[in-house]
C-alpha cells in the first residue's frame, strides 16, 4: 500500500535526524532475508549503538541531499538498500554488518558507505570493517602504555630475585 504524503515527509525527517546525529552509514544490499534473521540484526547493531533502516531509495538520496551529501545516488545501487547508522564508533556498524554476512553472505552485501562526509566504495566500506573498534584500539594504546612500566617493574623484580638466590647460595655455602 502506497505511503501518503505526509507519511513520506515524516520518514524523510526521521532520515535526516538519523544522519545528522550518525557518524558513519554503511549501506547494504538485502535479499531474501528472513524475520529472524532482520530482527538479530537489528538487535546486535543496537547493542553497537546503531540501527538499521530501510527506505525507499528517493527518500533516502533526499534526506541526504537535505543533510549535505549532494553526490550521494542510490538509484544506481541494486536491488533493496538498507542505511546502517553508527552513533557511536564509526566502524561499529560496518563490523556488526561484516560478521553478520558471514554465514549469510547471498542475502546481505555491502554497496557503500558515508564516513566523515565522505562516500566510500563497497571496497573502500569492506576495508573499514576489517580496522579495530574504538574498544580494541584503546586496549591496545593502554597495553603500549603499560609495557615499559611492566618491562621496568620485571627488571627491577629480576634484581631482587637475583640477590635472594646469591644470598641463598652464600648461606647454603657457610
Amino acid at each position: 500500500m502506497p505511503k501518503s504524503k505526509i507519511q513520506k515527509q515524516e520518514i524523510l525527517r526521521s532520515l535526516e535526524k538519523k544522519i545528522e546525529k550518525s557518524k558513519s552509514v554503511v549501506f547494504a544490499g538485502f535479499n531474501a532475508l528472513g524475520v529472524k534473521d532482520n530482527e538479530l540484526l537489528r538487535e546486535k547493531l543496537r547493542q553497537e549503538n546503531g540501527e538499521y533502516f530501510v527506505a525507499k531509495k528517493t527518500l533516502l538520496n533526499l534526506a541526504f541531499k537535505n543533510q549535505g551529501v549532494d553526490n550521494l545516488d542510490t538509484a544506481g545501487l541494486d536491488g533493496k538498500v538498507a542505511a546502517i547508522f553508527s552513533y557511536e564508533d564509526e566502524v561499529a556498524a560496518a563490523k556488526v554488518l561484516d560478521d553478520f554476512r558471514k554465514d549469510k553472505a547471498q542475502k546481505l552485501y555491502f554497496l557503500g558507505g558515508i564516513l566523515e562526509g565522505k562516500l566510500l566504495s563497497k571496497e573502500e566500506i569492506e576495508a573499514v570493517a576489517k580496522l579495530p573498534s574504538k574498544l580494541e584500539l584503546y586496549a591496545k594504546v593502554v597495553g603500549s602504555l603499560n609495557a615499559p612500566i611492566s618491562g621496568f617493574v620485571n627488571a627491577l623484580a629480576g634484581n631482587l630475585r637475583n640477590l635472594v638466590y646469591v644470598l641463598k647460595a652464600i648461606e647454603e655455602k657457610k
